[in-house]
């Protein structure tokens, strides 16, 4: 296939889970061809206006806002705007369009993709989306039927797409997250001041952290479960977290538990790891399978159409993962990690079995696709 320069939007975010794949779609497509023109379109005072920027392209905030579904006054407040905010959102979404020309817009999900696309597909602009998850997002069942290539990463989505449109890519994730060596091991355990010779859990909460898995943890220690154990502890607490954190480990001696608010090398942090203690959302659920990790997933169940659950029982119906529910991690999250922790054989089998569930190429898959839509 010959990589001619494109203009491409892409559009999406709200999350790091919709963010992050964008980016590995935007590096792929400048990988293939240093002169395409890339332009990205979020939501006013989102995350993206922060992480795009800062990973060196050019984003534009619409105003849109999604609804919000818990009855506060703030809520109802936020929610009187969203047909307004929406009308709004869609002008400055074909403004956009007009005045940058792409040959092809993508959307990655999340209310900021839905004006745009739905302005890209009205003015016949080629159109991808890209689902992250196994139960699909309000915004693309919305766009599916409109655009002409639907990326998504698990199986069964005929469910909710045009089977004729479906590309099983996988989800795009970092280039560092890949299998590790026993070399690139004995780096990570060394980078981070751990053991060898011990066994380690990593728990990781997102940037901002999980209540949930920050409390499982904090009950652990305060039973005294890990004295005199041969296992040591990453934990990812969040920054959200960080202070409480503190406050509750001054003056506890915890040699085998060492926390911080941010893990800046994620690589080193999956590498170190025997057992991954995660949520499951869909870019955590693809870089534990590119890493070929076990991972004791908690889904969230603050999320739309449950859909962490089945992102996390796509594994563990292949004996690829195991699952804790959010109600009942206090009590056995530690102990299921722990059981599993002290199983190699089981670790070596839930290895070999998130091996093939792995789409390193995903971004390639995704590029070589939108490259399709511009020819045609």
């Amino acid at each position: 296939m010959e990589y001619g320069k494109l203009r491409v939007i892409i559009s999406g975010g709200g999350t790091g889970g919709h963010i992050f794949p964008a980016l590995s779609i935007a590096g792929k497509l400048k990988e293939l061809n240093p002169e395409t023109e890339i332009l990205f379109v979020g939501a006013e005072g989102k995350m993206e206006m922060e992480k795009v920027p800062a990973a060196g392209y050019r984003i534009v905030g619409l105003p849109i806002v999604g609804l919000q579904r818990r009855l506060t006054v703030k809520n109802i407040l936020n929610d009187i705007q969203v047909p307004f905010k929406w009308l709004a959102s869609q002008r400055k979404a074909s403004r956009i369009i007009r005045e940058f020309r792409p040959d092809v817009a993508v959307g990655v999900g999340g209310y900021a993709s839905a004006p745009l696309l739905k302005q890209a597909t009205r003015l016949g602009i080629p159109s991808l989306i890209q689902e992250q998850n196994g139960f699909a997002g309000l915004t693309n069942k919305m766009l599916g039927g409109k655009v002409g290539c639907i990326c998504v990463a698990y199986e069964g989505m005929e469910r909710f797409f045009p089977a004729d449109k479906i590309v099983f890519s996988g989800n795009p994730i970092r280039a560092e997250i890949h299998p590790y060596s026993e070399a690139e091991r004995k780096e990570a355990l060394q980078f981070y001041g751990l053991t060898p010779g011990k066994r380690h859990i990593f728990v990781v909460g997102g940037s901002l952290g999980s209540a949930t898995l920050n409390n499982a943890i904090k009950k652990w220690i305060s039973d005294k479960c890990p004295g005199g154990e041969d296992v040591e502890v990453l934990w990812q607490c969040g920054r959200y977290y960080k202070k409480s954190i503190d406050e509750f480990m001054y003056g506890r001696e915890v040699p085998g538990v060492q926390y911080s608010d941010f893990i800046a090398r994620m690589d080193l942090a999956y590498a170190a790891a025997d057992v991954v203690i995660s949520r499951s959302g869909a870019s955590s659920v693809s870089e534990i399978c590119a890493a070929h990790k076990a991972a004791v997933f908690v889904p969230s169940p603050n999320v739309a159409e449950d859909h962490q659950t089945h992102n996390a029982m796509a594994l563990v119906s292949k004996d690829a993962a195991l699952l804790v529910r959010d109600a009942e991690a206090a009590e056995k999250l530690l102990p299921t990690a722990l059981e599993l922790v002290h199983n190699p054989e089981r670790i070596a089998r839930i290895c070999e079995n998130v091996a093939p569930l792995s789409r390193p190429d995903a971004a390639k898959t995704i590029a070589d696709e939108i490259y399709k839509l511009a020819a045609k």
